[in-house]
Protein backbone atom coordinates (compact mmCIF):
# COMPACT_ATOMS: atom_id res chain seq x y z
CA UNK A 1 0.00 0.00 0.00
CA UNK A 2 2.80 2.11 0.54
CA UNK A 3 4.29 1.27 -2.62
CA UNK A 4 0.63 2.52 -4.13
CA UNK A 5 0.98 5.59 -2.59
CA UNK A 6 4.21 6.44 -2.98
CA UNK A 7 3.86 5.73 -6.96
CA UNK A 8 0.88 8.27 -7.01
CA UNK A 9 3.09 10.59 -4.93
CA UNK A 10 5.68 10.41 -7.40
CA UNK A 11 3.74 11.08 -10.16
CA UNK A 12 2.01 13.93 -8.91
CA UNK A 13 5.07 15.68 -8.06
CA UNK A 14 6.59 14.91 -11.83
CA UNK A 15 3.62 16.48 -13.00
CA UNK A 16 4.13 19.62 -10.81
CA UNK A 17 7.86 19.88 -11.17
CA UNK A 18 6.59 19.91 -15.31
CA UNK A 19 8.90 16.68 -15.59
CA UNK A 20 6.04 15.00 -17.57
CA UNK A 21 3.37 17.22 -19.28
CA UNK A 22 -0.02 17.43 -17.86
CA UNK A 23 -1.42 14.87 -19.75
CA UNK A 24 1.05 11.60 -18.67
CA UNK A 25 0.05 12.49 -15.21
CA UNK A 26 -3.62 11.34 -15.66
CA UNK A 27 -4.13 8.65 -12.73
CA UNK A 28 -7.11 6.32 -12.35
CA UNK A 29 -8.75 3.57 -10.46
CA UNK A 30 -10.32 0.26 -11.03
CA UNK A 31 -12.91 -1.04 -8.47
CA UNK A 32 -12.12 -5.34 -9.47
CA UNK A 33 -14.44 -6.04 -7.03
CA UNK A 34 -17.52 -4.43 -8.83
CA UNK A 35 -16.06 -6.20 -12.45
CA UNK A 36 -15.83 -9.44 -10.69
CA UNK A 37 -19.56 -9.06 -9.23
CA UNK A 38 -21.42 -6.38 -12.55
CA UNK A 39 -19.03 -8.02 -15.85
CA UNK A 40 -21.06 -10.73 -17.61
CA UNK A 41 -17.70 -13.33 -16.72
CA UNK A 42 -18.11 -12.41 -13.23
CA UNK A 43 -21.85 -12.99 -12.98
CA UNK A 44 -21.43 -16.57 -14.93
CA UNK A 45 -18.77 -17.71 -12.76
CA UNK A 46 -21.29 -16.83 -9.57
CA UNK A 47 -24.04 -18.74 -11.54
CA UNK A 48 -21.99 -21.65 -12.10
CA UNK A 49 -20.67 -21.68 -7.91
CA UNK A 50 -24.28 -21.76 -6.94
CA UNK A 51 -24.70 -24.82 -9.41
CA UNK A 52 -21.53 -26.22 -7.77
CA UNK A 53 -22.99 -25.22 -4.26
CA UNK A 54 -26.42 -26.46 -4.94
CA UNK A 55 -25.43 -29.64 -6.32
CA UNK A 56 -23.11 -30.19 -3.25
CA UNK A 57 -25.50 -29.27 -0.97
CA UNK A 58 -27.66 -31.96 -2.41
CA UNK A 59 -24.98 -34.90 -1.56
CA UNK A 60 -24.35 -33.42 2.29
CA UNK A 61 -28.82 -33.33 2.63
CA UNK A 62 -28.46 -36.53 1.50
CA UNK A 63 -26.06 -38.10 4.07
CA UNK A 64 -27.80 -35.67 6.72
CA UNK A 65 -31.23 -37.89 6.18
CA UNK A 66 -29.06 -41.37 6.74
CA UNK A 67 -27.68 -40.04 9.25
CA UNK A 68 -30.89 -38.57 11.02
CA UNK A 69 -32.40 -41.83 10.09
CA UNK A 70 -30.31 -44.30 11.61
CA UNK A 71 -30.11 -41.60 14.89
CA UNK A 72 -33.95 -42.31 14.72
CA UNK A 73 -33.30 -46.17 14.74
CA UNK A 74 -31.37 -46.21 17.36
CA UNK A 75 -33.46 -43.91 19.81
CA UNK A 76 -36.87 -45.83 18.85
CA UNK A 77 -35.12 -49.48 18.92
CA UNK A 78 -32.03 -48.54 21.24
CA UNK A 79 -33.93 -49.99 24.12
CA UNK A 80 -34.46 -53.72 23.03
CA UNK A 81 -31.15 -53.78 20.99
CA UNK A 82 -28.76 -56.42 22.97
CA UNK A 83 -26.01 -54.37 24.21
CA UNK A 84 -23.52 -55.30 20.97
CA UNK A 85 -26.01 -54.48 18.81
CA UNK A 86 -26.41 -50.73 20.36
CA UNK A 87 -23.16 -50.40 20.90
CA UNK A 88 -22.20 -51.20 17.10
CA UNK A 89 -25.09 -49.17 15.75
CA UNK A 90 -23.64 -46.02 18.23
CA UNK A 91 -20.61 -46.67 16.75
CA UNK A 92 -21.75 -46.50 13.17
CA UNK A 93 -23.84 -43.49 14.05
CA UNK A 94 -20.67 -41.63 15.14
CA UNK A 95 -18.47 -42.68 12.14
CA UNK A 96 -21.29 -41.34 9.80
CA UNK A 97 -21.38 -37.83 11.41
CA UNK A 98 -18.03 -37.85 11.42
CA UNK A 99 -18.04 -38.39 7.71
CA UNK A 100 -20.76 -36.06 7.04
CA UNK A 101 -18.60 -33.90 8.72
CA UNK A 102 -15.46 -34.22 6.91
CA UNK A 103 -17.52 -34.91 3.67
CA UNK A 104 -19.25 -30.72 4.78
CA UNK A 105 -15.48 -29.44 5.02
CA UNK A 106 -14.17 -31.33 2.25
CA UNK A 107 -17.04 -29.99 -0.17
CA UNK A 108 -16.43 -26.41 1.47
CA UNK A 109 -12.90 -26.61 0.90
CA UNK A 110 -13.22 -27.31 -2.86
CA UNK A 111 -16.04 -24.35 -3.05
CA UNK A 112 -13.72 -22.24 -2.27
CA UNK A 113 -11.00 -22.94 -4.36
CA UNK A 114 -13.46 -23.21 -7.39
CA UNK A 115 -14.17 -19.51 -6.25
CA UNK A 116 -10.34 -18.54 -5.99
CA UNK A 117 -9.66 -20.34 -9.38
CA UNK A 118 -12.13 -18.34 -11.13
CA UNK A 119 -11.55 -14.81 -9.79
CA UNK A 120 -7.75 -15.64 -10.49
CA UNK A 121 -8.47 -15.62 -14.46
CA UNK A 122 -10.98 -13.06 -14.14
CA UNK A 123 -8.22 -10.74 -12.50
CA UNK A 124 -5.45 -12.37 -15.27
CA UNK A 125 -7.90 -11.21 -17.78
CA UNK A 126 -8.53 -8.10 -16.69
CA UNK A 127 -4.95 -7.04 -16.18
CA UNK A 128 -4.30 -6.94 -19.74
CA UNK A 129 -7.00 -5.05 -20.68
CA UNK A 130 -6.63 -2.21 -17.81
CA UNK A 131 -3.19 -1.96 -19.13
CA UNK A 132 -4.33 -1.28 -22.35
CA UNK A 133 -7.11 0.63 -21.60
CA UNK A 134 -4.28 3.08 -19.38
CA UNK A 135 -2.06 3.19 -22.96
CA UNK A 136 -4.76 3.80 -25.05
CA UNK A 137 -6.20 7.02 -22.94
CA UNK A 138 -2.58 8.55 -21.85
CA UNK A 139 -2.82 7.04 -18.00
CA UNK A 140 0.32 7.24 -16.09
CA UNK A 141 -0.84 5.09 -13.09
CA UNK A 142 -3.99 3.27 -12.95
CA UNK A 143 -4.41 1.32 -9.28
CA UNK A 144 -7.10 -0.95 -7.57
CA UNK A 145 -9.34 1.17 -5.28
CA UNK A 146 -9.51 -0.96 -2.46
CA UNK A 147 -6.19 -2.22 -2.33
CA UNK A 148 -4.32 0.93 -3.00
CA UNK A 149 -5.85 2.47 -0.19
CA UNK A 150 -7.80 5.34 -2.00
CA UNK A 151 -9.69 7.16 0.64
CA UNK A 152 -10.97 9.87 -1.99
CA UNK A 153 -11.27 9.64 -5.45
CA UNK A 154 -12.87 11.93 -8.38
CA UNK A 155 -15.47 10.22 -10.23
CA UNK A 156 -13.76 11.18 -13.60
CA UNK A 157 -10.93 9.08 -12.81
CA UNK A 158 -13.00 5.46 -12.33
CA UNK A 159 -12.39 4.10 -14.74
CA UNK A 160 -14.43 0.47 -13.56
CA UNK A 161 -17.67 0.80 -15.56
CA UNK A 162 -15.81 1.64 -19.00
CA UNK A 163 -13.10 -1.82 -17.94
CA UNK A 164 -16.79 -3.99 -17.39
CA UNK A 165 -18.29 -2.42 -20.81
CA UNK A 166 -14.70 -3.50 -22.65
CA UNK A 167 -14.47 -6.54 -20.50
CA UNK A 168 -18.01 -8.04 -21.58
CA UNK A 169 -16.90 -6.74 -25.08
CA UNK A 170 -14.37 -9.11 -25.34
CA UNK A 171 -15.68 -12.07 -23.60
CA UNK A 172 -18.63 -11.76 -25.90
CA UNK A 173 -15.74 -11.42 -29.00
CA UNK A 174 -14.29 -14.65 -27.77
CA UNK A 175 -17.47 -17.14 -27.11
CA UNK A 176 -18.40 -15.89 -31.07
CA UNK A 177 -15.16 -16.81 -32.13
CA UNK A 178 -15.31 -20.27 -30.34
CA UNK A 179 -15.92 -23.38 -32.38
CA UNK A 180 -19.57 -24.70 -32.08
CA UNK A 181 -20.59 -21.26 -31.12
CA UNK A 182 -23.78 -19.85 -32.94
CA UNK A 183 -24.01 -16.51 -34.52
CA UNK A 184 -25.58 -13.45 -32.44
CA UNK A 185 -28.97 -13.49 -33.76
CA UNK A 186 -30.17 -17.38 -34.51
CA UNK A 187 -31.76 -19.90 -31.99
Amino acid sequence: MRIASALVAGAVALGLAGGVDAAATRVGYVDVQKVIVRSLAGLAAREQLEKDKAAMQKDVDARKAEVEKLRDELDKKGLVLSADSRREKEETLQRKVRDLRRMAEDLEKELQRKEQLATQKILQELTGLIEKVGKDRGFLLIVERRSAGVIYADPEADMTDEVIKLYDQEKAQDKAKAPGSKPAGTP
